[in-house]
């Protein structure tokens, strides 16, 4: 009956029974283990299990733990989940008005706030929405109806120049911050202890968003909407041009739904929370198409043409190319040949491919050593984002192998060369973008005309 994101353990001081549940989508982070002394433990850090626990786990999302049955149960079980292809008509109105009122919902408030402000669609259109009805919402008689706007990235990179654009049409108060890479480099430990994993492409976005959520709330901020999430539900990564066909597409959006909690969900939870700020989520053709057609207002416009019909860019390729570069160029100081022989000896589980790989894993083992840990981790190949199996949609894929998006070739403006330099990353983890909460309600709207 639930209506939010939420993981929770409630106790019945009665009879000292209790149950455990997640949120649909894994939104809010929740561990689950299991001492010798036949103990259960719960914690929203993996760190708090690690030294008491002999095993544990990511509590699985939509799902509830009872101490009287003694098991796991799925709560969640929506018509997508089973991944057959739907037949509702692709419906531009409803898909426009679940997403304003999700947003709307989301403004419920009493703290400073603002927005995550990439100037990629998702994150524009979230701002848009705001600040049409901010002033009507009871946040702004609090804390006035002038909306604040965030977004980091090095000086001149692609997010920065885009998000001052939508920052300047919508009239908020924007701020821009910006990093260097030895600044992001510099991090990097920090950062793994806090989001507790090795996947590569989750520590590149994780880097920057911790940064900036240290600044946000050195201002006084309490709480930001971000516009992660729709990139799943939508089909947004630029790999999706490649579907063979409408079920194809479908399932893999249903994949990285279902696997969201492992990785953007754990990311911009954990990125934001260590430093006590709040995040929440708003759930042929250019790539998300639905989602543009739908807020194309000609007489009312929510964003410039030109943003609106922008080409997806992840965000640790969005906050600067050399980003990802330089952590390539720090990893390979750091990590000799003859440690990538022995790789699969070291790191049997998961082995890391890449020299930039084995680097996280070393810092990640160092704060988290168990093999409980590590198999919270999953892995895979992975191209701009896609899930292993969505890596069979090209042959030429398997010659580059990253997860970044300029590995979309013959899709991405700014496209990785057909030969791959040798640092480019092969075979790392699978990644994917932060949830919506309102997936049921938008996964219906878009349905198979999502093709």
């Amino acid at each position: 009956m639930l209506d939010g994101m939420f993981s929770f353990v409630l106790l019945d001081t009665r009879d000292k029974s209790f149950i455990a549940a997640r949120d649909a989508i894994g939104i809010c982070p929740l561990y689950m283990g299991w001492g010798l002394d036949g103990s259960v433990w719960f914690s929203s850090e993996m760190k708090a299990l690690s030294d008491d626990c002999e095993r544990f786990i990511s509590f699985p999302p939509g799902h509830l733990y009872s101490s009287k049955a003694g098991g796991l149960r799925r709560w969640y079980n929506p018509p997508w989940f089973s991944e057959s292809i739907p037949s509702t008509p692709y419906d531009p109105v409803l898909i426009r008005e679940s997403f304003e009122k999700a947003v709307i919902k989301r403004l419920m408030t009493d703290v400073p706030f603002g927005v995550l402000l990439s100037g990629g669609l998702d994150s524009s259109l979230v701002a848009s929405v705001v600040s049409r009805h901010l002033a009507e919402a009871k946040v702004a008689r609090q804390w006035g109806n002038q909306l604040h706007t965030f977004c980091i990235g090095l000086k001149g990179s692609p997010d920065l120049k885009a998000a001052k654009e939508v920052a300047d049409y919508l009239g908020t108060v924007h701020h821009e911050l910006h990093f260097t890479v030895q600044e992001g480099i510099d991090a990097l430990e920090e950062v793994i202890y806090h989001i507790e994993t090795y996947d590569v492409t989750t520590i590149r976005a994780s880097t920057p968003m911790f940064l900036m959520s240290r600044k946000i709330k050195s201002l006084g901020v309490k709480m930001v909407l971000s516009g992660e999430g729709s990139d799943e539900i939508f089909g947004g990564y630029l790999y999706f041009h490649k579907a063979p066909n409408k079920k194809e597409l479908h399932e893999e959006t249903c994949r990285k739904i279902k696997a969201l909690h492992l990785y953007d969900c754990l990311r911009a939870n954990k990125a934001t929370s260590a430093w006590g700020l709040e995040i929440r989520r708003d759930l042929g053709r250019i790539e998300k198409w639905v989602l543009r057609n739908a807020f194309d207002d000609e007489e009312k416009p929510y964003l410039p043409k030109h943003i609106l019909y922008r080409q997806k860019e992840q965000f640790s390729d969005g906050v600067g190319y050399s980003w990802i570069d330089g952590l390539k160029d720090h990893a390979n100081a750091h990590v000799s040949d003859s440690m990538m022989t022995n790789a699969s000896f070291v790191y049997p589980d998961n082995t890391p491919t890449t020299k930039e790989a084995y680097y996280y894993r070393t810092v990640f083992e160092k704060f988290y050593p168990k093999n409980a840990a590590r198999l919270t981790v999953p892995g895979g190949p992975s191209v701009a984002c896609s899930t292993a199996k969505a890596v069979e949609w090209d042959t030429a894929w398997s010659k580059l192998l990253d997860p970044s998006g300029r590995a979309a070739l013959g899709v991405h403006d700014a496209a990785y060369k057909e030969k791959a330099p040798a640092s480019v990353d092969p075979a790392v983890d699978d990644v994917s973008c932060s949830p919506a909460h309102d997936v049921k309600r938008l996964k219906t709207a878009v349905s198979a005309a999502a093709v």
